[in-house]
């Protein structure tokens, strides 16, 4: 009786049953189970991004008035723009594991969210390392180019930089429902209702963009394991794994417009409609801990500007 195995790589392996023990069909299907799992595993780092993912919890980060954290998160981050010394850097990652404590978070989801981000680091690692004058260290004789310490250490600090920024921003999904970071930032842009700027709808098209992050990455994970079971192959050289994702950008473009055009008519049906006269469920009240927080980060920001 003749088979057909599929899973040495691309190239189909026949053979009779019974005629060699090592290749029985029981076994073959293993292999292609193990490949299958392998590769699935390979792919599965877009699980790693939570962002817009909210994390149900009572702790004392969680019951800050999003306001709160958004300014903490926009005072954050401003001093990650001007701060290079590695001590208010170390400060900054410091920050980040106290936050992550009071928050109740798992570790792992939160610091998993570096991750898919490490080509980056690495890109921007590369690109100090090379074109950055100061005291050689080593050099590439075929590519005629030089590695200097000062490089080294300007694209370590700058990927140090965007790693935090990555995981503020996940602490601060993380801990805040879509609807209390809509109702936080169409407060704070109030003020600019006076201008003319259709607060309201940005605030809502934003919250909608975080929304659908985990819902396009859960969509892009399930049409790569379809592909997967199908025999496609994500590995090679970087133009063949390009190649390979080209397929899942269409039905991934056609499956966003259809959820949003979704949306779009179950709003309809609801009789949305945006702007003056729309009331909160949850009232917002600045508390002690907001009061505390706001302080910490301005001492923070003071720091920062001192000593960078």
């Amino acid at each position: 009786m003749l088979h057909l195995c599929l899973w040495k790589g691309k190239k189909p392996a026949y053979f009779f049953v019974g005629d060699t023990p090592d290749f029985s069909f029981d076994f073959c299907v293993q292999k292609m189970y193990i490949l299958y799992r392998f590769k699935a595993k390979k792919m599965a780092f877009l699980n790693d991004i939570t962002l817009g993912h909210y994390w149900p919890g009572d702790s004392i980060v969680h019951r800050l008035d999003p306001r709160t954290k958004l300014i903490v998160l926009l005072g954050l981050m401003s001093g990650l723009l001007v701060a290079l010394n590695p001590v208010i850097l170390m400060l900054y990652a410091l920050i980040s594991f106290v936050l992550v404590r009071l928050a109740k978070l798992p570790a792992t989801l939160v610091f998993s969210n570096i991750r898919p981000f490490l080509w980056l680091f690495l890109i921007t690692v590369a690109i100090h390392l090379f074109w950055t004058s100061g005291r050689v260290v080593a050099t590439v004789p075929l590519l005629d180019l030089t590695i200097t310490y000062e490089g080294l250490v300007l694209g370590l600090l700058y990927s140090l930089r965007l790693a935090m920024l990555v995981i503020y921003a996940a602490l601060l999904t993380l801990t805040t429902s879509p609807i209390e970071l809509t109702d936080g930032l169409e407060r704070l842009l109030t003020p600019f209702k006076r201008l003319g700027l259709p607060t309201h709808e940005m605030v809502l098209m934003l919250s909608l963009s975080l929304r659908f992050i985990p819902t396009l990455l859960e969509e892009a994970q399930r049409l790569k394991n379809a592909q997967l079971s199908r025999g496609a192959s994500f590995e090679g050289s970087l133009v063949q794994r390009i190649r390979s994702v080209i397929p899942l950008v269409l039905p991934l473009f056609i499956s966003a417009f259809r959820r949003a055009d979704d949306l779009a008519l179950a709003m309809d049906a609801r009789c949305y409609a945006g702007g003056e006269g729309r009331t909160s469920f949850k009232i917002l009240r600045f508390r002690t801990p907001d009061g505390v927080a706001l302080v910490l980060i301005l001492v923070v920001l003071t720091a920062v500007i001192w000593w960078r």
